[in-house]
């Protein structure tokens, strides 16, 4: 395994995080046991940075995760997010941020958290979240319940205009760089070359493009254009045609990219976790790699409304 500094923070990540957000049965109920025992493997594999919220299952992911790293926290990084708690309830207020964060401790089975993630700031007021929701985290991180604290979101735009106004140590967005998109290196935003000059660490999710790029039909509910979705069922088929696995291909194209920190993926399974981890053990043949970029271009700036209009 690899491990990466997280912008100017004292925390190492592994390249490959573990996203536990299957833990909250997102999608399709799990094996609570084998969950544990995927964990169990994860770590032992070198895998350090594990993430959730309690938006996943509201709170299951949470307690799930707990029960798995019971005799494990100080092996791991950990980081939970606050203020995304239901499909439709969002709460980005001083007194939920601090109530939630003891409630996550409580879930977690710890008394501390390694990050605090402001979950899905779109949905927010930018007003609030600059001048009550960050604030708010900056004391819980003096409390000592949070060592280090930043916010995640899908806008590139909002997370630099946020950023700018109320600093914070590490950014989570998702979906922005994986095969089929590089926005996080070529949008206007400029969010790569922004959180490099302020030493901020970046976090990248959803390599698979939320479930389009694992080879299994995508999610009804997915916001991707058709043409996007068009696009990954082309990629499948040439890294099916190169006799590789399309989800490892997709997580060894991003980890590749150094001012990624960790790439989540989410796991729920010792299967999961092993095909995770071949992505360490692939190289990207220039072909397939030409191939993969003559199927993003013609989409490379698609991009889905998220959250309030005002953010996007």
């Amino acid at each position: 395994m690899d491990y990466r500094q997280l912008g100017r923070t004292d925390l190492h990540t592994s390249v490959i995080g573990f996203g536990a957000s299957p833990f909250g049965d997102l999608f399709g109920a799990i094996n609570p046991k084998e969950a544990e025992r995927a964990v169990a493997l994860a770590i032992d594999s070198g895998i350090n940075f594990f993430d959730v919220a309690p938006f996943y299952g509201e709170t299951l992911a949470e307690q799930r995760l707990g029960n798995a790293l019971r005799k494990r926290r100080k092996e791991i990084l950990l980081s939970t997010k606050c203020g995304h708690y239901a499909t439709d309830r969002f709460d980005y207020s001083a007194l939920r941020i601090t109530a939630s964060m003891d409630e996550s401790l409580q879930r977690l089975r710890t008394d501390y958290v390694d990050l605090l993630l402001a979950h899905n700031i779109e949905f927010g007021d930018a007003e609030q979240l600059v001048d009550e929701t960050i604030p708010a985290m900056r004391e819980l991180q003096k409390q000592g319940k949070a060592r280090f604290i930043g916010i995640s979101a899908y806008p590139l735009a909002m997370l630099r205009r946020v950023a700018e106004r109320a600093p914070v140590d590490v950014i989570l967005t998702y979906c922005h760089y994986n095969p089929l998109s590089t926005k996080l290196e070529t949008s206007e935003a400029g969010l790569m070359d922004f959180v490099r000059a302020r030493g901020i660490g970046l976090i990248n999710a959803s390599p698979l493009h939320m479930g389009l790029l694992n080879g299994r039909k995508p999610p009804e509910w997915h916001p991707a254009p058709q043409p996007v979705r068009a696009a990954a069922g082309r990629f499948v088929e040439a890294c099916q045609a190169n006799g590789s696995n399309p989800a490892t291909i997709a997580l060894r194209f991003c980890i590749e990219q150094p001012n990624i920190a960790t790439t989540l993926v989410g796991m729920a399974t010792r299967e999961e976790v092993k095909q995770n981890l071949e992505a360490m053990h692939i190289s990207l043949s220039q072909r397939l790699c030409e191939d993969i970029a003559s199927i993003a271009q013609p989409v490379a700036e698609m991009v889905w409304a998220s959250g309030r209009a005002e953010n996007n």
